[in-house]
């Protein structure tokens, strides 16, 4: 068959294809155009999920009527300049867009009018492309001193096969609204307002550039519950600057959609950042639950290439393990020091499953009626037992005692002190976790603080405190390795075994002695003790499938980390066991002590605070 140039228009709507793949793709490109002209104010509307009709108005610094007719022609941009020898740099790119190519595809596909006023003044003019036919500039009136409007009518008409790939209106429109979204949570100084089908969805004022500002927009998208559980990410490696916030890991979610990745304000989409959470939450996290995380990574141009796709969504880095290094090591470092502190949301879980009691009057208070099963120091006060017994069954089945009855003697109620009050030393009130009051079903220690209580999972706490430590102790010294009685041959793909074999020192640190044998297998000869008898030919094919995809043996950590979660979980103080007060309150201490104690290593809280405020509004006292 004979080789044939197609014509214009069949080449425009086939790059369009990749350029415009749905509405939000048209709406992402115009808002990137807009935020690279300077404008402090965006406006986009779409009506029938963006198919129907599209508007993105903003305040930019507008195009004069010769740059009208030079903007809707392919691969004509304001953003590349070539140097003196004529020649264009493609690893230079400071700007969102640069291939021009969005607004040229989007008029090959729909019915596309632009209309704009230059900063430097004159008169606005208008230009209007339909289905690649473009029409001659024309004047035209605008509303603002200067900016841009840029119209779309009927995407796809000009491809109909193209309309019966597109997913109903409504997912339409939540894509339009997650593309917004993300370019909001990138550019904090620029006020975004998003109407669909006529009702506003979106109204974010500019906010201030900065921690502060960013913090602001991302509650704001985000919700309150991620501010209030939000740690600020600031480190810098080798002229790489990670900045942002991630969640702490009680406030963990289902699925990885509250994953943001952001590279000199471009929103990308990598898998880089995915393993990254993934190493960096570890020790935190269920494999079942994901982090909440807004990440922005400013890199010098020279070593991204953005240039991969037309779309712009992904970009490749020159040294992917140095990012990835930054990104893991930032987060641990702020998760360190989060120290014990847990999610708000705990502490509004726990309250959501208070219920009010109604129907019984509540009998008065007196000595030998304690207030309820299980809370110590209340005994004292108790009657002979065989009367207790008819009172209140089981209350001689005491879960700990922490008062004696010389510390709170002097509490017995009086005419004028009608409730106990037992204090602890002003020093422990004040600590973060307060002085232990009591232990609940052998399970819970409940403590006080200056201004609440705190209720502890033992087992959970405790479980968290000895693998910490176990950590520790594997950081300062080798691990412990156990040699094969038989050397074992793995054989894999021979890309795969040419990147186990050149991790092997990484692995060897680990605990994992592995050598190359051939071209496409590897040698094991020593594992880590802790595995014990472990499944050698499955351990090194997952390192293989961590290392294609993300660029670490992740495998060999999880595991290893498994085996320390258990072997903490067993050597851990048990539900069940009954606690002296200094065993609890030495329990406190290390809780405060020791980082990550917040949540177990499967990403449950600790420990529930609840203060003072909520327990009054429980009894209705405010």
């Amino acid at each position: 068959m004979p080789i044939r140039r197609l014509p214009p228009e069949t080449v425009n709507r086939i790059a369009a294809g990749e350029v415009v793949e749905r509405p939000a793709s048209a709406i992402k490109e115009l808002v990137e155009n807009a935020l690279d002209a300077g404008a402090t104010r965006i406006e986009i509307q779409a009506d029938g999920g963006g198919l129907s009709r599209i508007l993105i108005a903003d305040n930019g610094h507008g195009m004069a009527p010769d740059q009208l007719a030079l903007c809707v022609e392919r691969h004509a941009t304001s953003k590349l300049e070539p140097d003196d020898a004529g020649d264009v740099d493609l690893l230079r790119i400071h700007t969102l867009g640069f291939r021009g190519e969005a607004l040229p595809s989007i008029g090959s596909v729909a019915r596309l009018t632009i209309t704009s006023r230059p900063r430097e003044g004159g008169d606005a003019h208008q230009i209007t492309v339909e289905g690649g036919d473009q029409k001659a500039v024309a004047p035209a009136g605008f509303p603002g001193p200067h900016g841009a409007r840029v119209e779309v009518r009927d995407l796809f008409y000009a491809t109909p096969a193209r309309l019966k790939f597109m997913k109903s209106e409504r997912s339409e429109a939540m894509a339009i609204s997650e593309e917004i979204k993300r370019q909001a949570m990138a550019h904090e100084g620029v006020a975004f307002t998003l109407d669909l089908d006529g009702k506003t969805t979106l109204r974010l004022p500019a906010e201030h550039p900065g921690d502060h500002g960013r913090l602001k927009r991302l509650a704001a998208l985000l919700g309150r519950d991620f501010e209030a559980n939000a740690l600020l990410i600031d480190q810098e490696r080798d002229g790489v600057r990670l900045s942002g916030y991630a969640g702490l890991p009680t406030y963990s979610r289902g699925n990885a959609a509250h994953q943001y990745l952001f590279v000199n304000g471009r929103p990308v989409k990598d898998r880089l950042l995915q393993g990254a959470l993934r190493g960096a939450y570890a020790d935190f996290l269920a494999r079942d639950r994901h982090p909440a995380a807004v990440l922005f990574l400013d890199i010098d141009p020279l070593y991204v290439d953005v240039n991969v796709h037309p779309a712009k969504a992904e970009v490749r880095f020159r040294d992917p393990a140095l990012v990835r290094g930054l990104i893991v090591g930032a987060l641990r470092h702020a998760l360190a020091a989060a120290g014990h502190r847990a999610s708000t949301t705990v502490a509004a879980d726990a309250l959501s499953g208070f219920r009010a009691h109604e129907g019984v009057a509540a009998p008065a208070w007196s000595p030998s009626a304690p207030s309820a099963q299980g809370w110590s120091g209340w005994q004292q006060w108790a009657a002979p037992a065989s009367q207790a017994a008819q009172i209140l069954p089981g209350l001689n089945d005491r879960s700990a005692r922490v008062e004696t009855l010389d510390t709170i003697s002097d509490f017995v109620p009086t005419p004028r002190t009608p409730y106990p009050t037992p204090h602890a030393p002003p020093s422990e009130l004040d600590l973060p976790l307060g002085a232990a009051r009591a232990q609940l079903h052998g399970t819970y220690i409940v403590a006080q603080t200056r201004d609440g209580l705190v209720v502890v999972d033992q087992h959970a706490a405790h479980e968290r405190l000895v693998y910490e430590r176990m950590k520790t102790q594997m950081a300062e010294g080798s691990v412990t390795r156990q040699a094969l009685l038989a050397p074992e041959v793995v054989e894999l793909d021979p890309a795969e075994a040419e990147r186990v074999a050149a991790r092997a020192d990484e692995l060897a640190e680990l605990g994992l002695i592995v050598e190359a044998f051939g071209a496409g297998a590897v040698l094991v000869r020593e594992t880590p003790a802790l595995l014990g008898d472990t499944d050698v030919q499955g351990l090194i094919r997952d390192i293989a499938d961590d290392l294609a995809e993300h660029g670490a043996a992740l495998s060999l950590k999880e595991r290893m980390a498994e085996v320390c979660g258990t072997m903490a979980c067993h050597g851990s103080v048990r539900a069940g066991r009954v606690l002296s007060a200094p065993e609890m309150n030495a329990l406190l201490r290390q809780m405060e002590a020791t980082p990550h104690s917040g949540q177990c290593n499967h990403g449950r809280p600790t420990y529930v605070e609840l203060k003072l405020g909520d327990l009054e509004k429980l009894f209705g006292r405010r």
